[in-house]
């Protein structure tokens, strides 16, 4: 791999800003180049940490022109970071088709672990969590109900994201395809209004049907035939 750079895949806290590891700072400082979802988003962060490097846009909708730029800047023996606005990279963020590129290309790709929401609620959540099944978002439109309806054939704890405008929706999607059970929904995690609601999918309706709900949101449901409600 003599001349190429190295692909870093850089987690960014997904809230707190204190949640950002000492090596991702010293990574982000250290690379010719940041490539990030929303660079917006992301200079507020790099801001805070004092990190002067030239930032890049890299999102879902860039172009196969836009990575083979990526590639030549790496091809070029210089190091990339990838970042995503909160989180890591390719967890129902923007990264896998340059990941693919740089497998392509034999260019080394170098994880740098750090926050994530699926992992930050399932951990708090008290369901089980030794075996889950991550879904990510739900279809908005195409295939949806298909999607939910496979749910039913899944036999562990089920994980997904929503958006704030679309959780009541689905909530109720699921109760009709899944039947009553325990569920948590977790909000704004790490952040100053963080929430984690645990009960059934009735309660957890009644509780967001009368609030305006803001923020990002990780579903947590559990198995068909666990009947512990909180």
């Amino acid at each position: 791999m003599s001349g190429k750079g190295k692909l870093f895949v850089v987690a960014t806290p997904i809230g707190n800003l204190q949640d950002f590891t000492f090596r991702a700072v010293e990574t982000l400082q250290n690379v010719h180049c940041i490539f990030a979802e929303d660079t917006r988003t992301s200079k507020k962060l790099i801001n805070h940490y004092n990190i002067n490097t030239k930032l890049f846009s890299y999102h879902d909708h860039s172009s196969e022109k836009e990575i083979a730029r990526v590639i030549d800047i790496l091809n070029s023996d210089n190091d990339v970071a990838l970042i995503s606005d909160a989180g890591t990279p390719t967890i129902s963020d923007p990264g896998y088709s340059l990941i693919r590129a740089c497998i392509d290309k034999d260019i080394e790709i170098v994880p740098i672990p750090g926050a994530s929401a699926l992992t930050t609620a399932i951990s708090a959540s008290g369901l089980p969590s030794d075996s889950f099944t991550f879904i990510g978002f739900l279809p908005a439109k195409k295939g949806r109900v298909k999607k939910i309806t496979l749910l039913k054939n899944i036999d562990n704890t089920i994980v997904l994201f929503e958006s704030p405008h679309r959780l009541i929706k689905t909530l109720n999607q699921l109760r009709v395809e899944l039947g009553e059970r325990p569920v948590v929904v977790a909000r704004e995690l790490t952040k100053l209004y963080e929430e984690i609601i645990r009960g059934n999918f009735n309660s957890t309706i009644e509780f967001f049907e009368s609030k305006k709900i803001k923020g990002e949101l990780v579903i947590i449901i559990g198995k068909n035939h666990d009947k512990v409600y909180f």
